[in-house]
């Protein structure tokens, strides 16, 4: 598939449509790796709107927000509720802004986190970056060092660039104060009902994407706002930074868990347009996966053993190598060493990996 039939990758539509019946897409603009929009949702009640996924965290989406509301004779004061589906900024990024400034609810799923929530676990230099990133946006005086963030597997992750915080720093007080202060002020976890535009949604958790991301189901009409578990054209990537020990079979999973929902006639993605056949949709998802841990396998009996940043560029084109190349390339590998199929050990501080099945004379 070429990237010009990437529906993820188009730019945002300036109009408003009725996706579903009580379902209105606005479009909103971003700019990241494959993707041109991302599709926030409102639905009415008798109270105002829900809006699902209000776009990035800068005064230019606000605006494209606020445009977009206009159209349908709205304002964010209307806003009542705004449901995250997962925890990062294109999705979350409106939401905080929106709480303090117009006092909407967020709800988002239990286990919702972003890097600016204090970690009581290890990781402390997580906490000693988020505490950085929000002195720098927020200070007033000339920017420090940009503090490095570890990967799991060795070696450093960016965090954003001085060119980017320079910008950062140039957005409105409500933009950086909603964009650190994004919590929720209600969670909700798998199975719970939630009450929106006049219609209950079930709450489907499936972390795969992220450790915390959510799908909401309608039954009744058979719709299922499905983030970015779910798109129609490309693969989400899967994070080798989450909490759990297995991100892609937790991925596998939700996807089946999904496919099982009864009634499904519409599905309505995050980026892209909507579609009809979510089996047929997660069953290539789920096949593009298998077929990248077949890919790496072979990569491994070309190799041997090597560090992630190593397979990654075998792995993926170029344009691709970075943070999220080495994230995916490392929850793959995962998968595989603890389905047997490879080992690890830590070298100088960093991981590497040797893929079992061809290792001379079968010895494991």
């Amino acid at each position: 598939m070429t990237s010009s039939e990437r529906q993820e990758k188009q730019p945002s539509s300036d109009e408003v449509t009725e996706v579903a019946p009580g379902v209105l897409r606005l479009q909103l603009p971003i700019s990241l790796p494959g993707l041109g929009h991302v599709n926030c949702y409102a639905l009415e009640d008798e109270r105002g709107l829900t809006l699902i996924d209000p776009g990035l965290p800068s005064p230019d989406s606000f605006a494209a927000l606020q445009h977009r509301l206009a159209q349908i004779g709205a304002t964010p004061d209307d806003v009542h509720t705004v449901v995250v589906t997962h925890s990062h900024p294109d999705h979350f990024g409106g939401a905080g802004r929106l709480r303090i400034a117009h006092d909407a609810e967020v709800v988002a799923h239990t286990h919702f986190r972003t890097v600016f929530d204090p970690r009581e676990d290890d990781s402390l230099e997580l906490n000693a970056v988020s505490d950085a990133v929000k002195e720098l946006l927020l200070g007033d005086g000339e920017m420090g060092e940009i503090p490095i963030r570890k990967s799991p597997w060795g070696g450093t992750l960016p965090i954003p660039s001085r060119i980017e915080f320079e910008h950062m720093r140039t957005w409105d007080d409500l933009t950086k104060r909603g964009f650190m202060t994004p919590q929720p002020t209600m969670r909700i976890a798998d199975a719970e009902v939630l009450r929106m535009g006049r219609r209950d949604w079930l709450a489907i958790h499936t972390p795969g994407h992220t450790g915390d991301h959510l799908c909401l189901f309608d039954p009744a009409d058979g719709i299922l706002l499905s983030g970015d578990h779910v798109l129609p054209s490309i693969t989400p990537h899967i994070s080798g930074l989450s909490t759990s020990d297995d991100s892609l079979a937790d991925f596998f999973a939700a996807l089946l868990k999904v496919a099982e929902l009864d009634g499904v006639s519409i599905v309505l993605p995050a980026h892209g347009n909507p579609f009809r056949d979510l089996v047929g949709r997660t069953d290539a998802i789920a096949r593009h996966h298998h077929d990248r841990l077949d890919v790496l396998v072979g990569i491994g009996q070309q190799i041997g053993e090597a560090d992630v940043v190593e397979f990654s560029h075998h792995l993926f084109r170029e344009r691709s190598w970075g943070a999220m190349a080495e994230s995916e390339t490392f929850a793959h590998l995962e998968h595989l060493r603890l389905a047997g199929r490879a080992r690890r050990h830590v070298e100088g501080g960093v991981m590497r990996f040797q893929i079992l099945e061809y290792l001379a004379d079968g010895v494991r």
